[in-house]
């Protein structure tokens, strides 16, 4: 994201159904093995989730969602290019954020969290639309 650009209201961090989050969140998040290796916290704008669902979540049929105000973790984000060797080119979608601040997500980070399921044909566009007013693009 350039400087001229403007921020996201909002990030998003997708989470597989194998890792549920306690309810209520914690002050930090168990983080997941790409995270952990990759040394932050991989999220998605709005308009990113789509693919993210397509390339890592194909074949979960539930996610959870969690929704992050950018101006809170604005200070640990950088703006970097997917590895396409881990999902193949994702044109169109532009740099992805990333949070660096010693893989810490929790409560004070998360205002909102949304559980997914896939529709009958076994994608994620149901989902989408009932979210629609929820993800703020």
């Amino acid at each position: 994201m350039s400087e001229a650009s403007s921020k996201p209201s909002y990030v998003y961090k997708l989470i597989p159904s194998s890792a549920v989050p306690p309810d209520p969140l914690p002050e930090r998040l168990p983080v997941s093995e790409l995270d952990q290796t990759s040394g932050f916290i991989h999220l998605s704008t709005a308009k990113q989730i789509p693919g993210t669902l397509k390339y890592f979540f194909r074949e979960d049929s539930r996610v959870y969602v969690l929704r992050i105000p950018y101006d809170a973790i604005d200070k640990d984000m950088k703006w970097e290019d997917p590895k396409a060797e881990v999902c193949g080119p994702r044109g169109g979608e532009g740099l992805f954020p990333h949070l660096y601040n010693g893989l810490k997500l929790g409560k004070d980070e998360v205002d909102s969290v949304q559980v997914w399921e896939t529709g009958k044909d076994g994608g994620w566009d149901d989902a989408l639309n009932k979210a629609e007013s929820w993800l703020v693009y």
